[in-house]
């Protein structure tokens, strides 16, 4: 490999946020418990959350406002105002929520810097996101903060561009194999597989990857030694 670029997602890469998400949701299911099941809620949240996401793309803003519509469409438009205002509070509060790095972060990207030029690759909010990684102290070690409408081929090629280099001296880390690693590999460049302990349903597939630039590792630490190697 000839890496010149080493592209970090943030959620769930960096810091946790996937289970700040879940417990949203079951907050949201207990208040809506009389309407349907637990999972006949998440179930019209998810539903309602994919609808929208080509109107206000991933992030809190655009969840909270799922939240609101799947509740009106759940209850029949009978909802109150005192609901519509729990549900907000249940955004704003995942919204506060602290940043807490996962484990080996900082020392994986203290390590990696100055070998490589170090960037953020993710998706959501544009303000919640550069919030996050504001708080998260983390700014210090990259060279491009990237906040993606999508993660499809179309803006990994995108961002290559700006960043002046080929695909080939391109690698992205991440913990979701359909937004950090597919759309990569299709490119032409090279990807890194860091699961996390849970993940959305959205970012799911069914099937395995088998690629020469593929691989996966069970902590970000191991990508360390993977790449300064040579």
């Amino acid at each position: 490999m000839k890496l010149k670029v080493i592209a970090f997602d943030a959620d769930d890469t960096l810091f946790i946020n996937e289970p700040y998400f879940e417990e949203a949701e079951k907050k949201f299911c207990v208040l809506m418990q009389d309407y349907l099941t637990h999972q006949g809620l998440s179930q019209a949240l998810f539903t309602t959350q994919i609808n929208n996401l080509p109107l206000y793309g991933y992030g809190i803003k655009g969840y909270i406002l799922s939240m609101i519509e799947a509740a009106i469409a759940i209850s029949n438009s009978t909802i109150s105002v005192d609901f519509i205002k729990k549900i907000t509070e249940i955004g704003k509060d995942l919204i506060e929520k602290p940043i807490e790095l996962l484990d080996g972060v900082e020392a994986t990207l203290k390590a990696l810097q100055g070998h490589y030029k170090l960037v953020v690759a993710t998706k959501g909010d544009l303000k919640d996101q550069q919030r996050k990684l504001h708080l998260s102290g983390l700014g210090i070690y990259f060279h491009h903060i990237e906040v993606m409408a999508d993660k499809e081929a179309i803006n990994y090629e995108k961002l290559i561009k700006r960043l002046e280099v080929a695909p080939s001296e391109f690698m992205m880390i991440g913990n979701s194999l359909k937004s950090d690693v597919l759309p990569v590999l299709e490119i032409g460049g090279h990807a890194i597989h860091i699961p996390f302990h849970t993940t959305w349903a959205h970012e799911k597939i069914d099937h395995t990857i088998n690629h020469k630039n593929f691989n996966s590792f069970g902590t970000i630490t191991e990508v360390v030694p993977f790449l300064l190697k040579e």
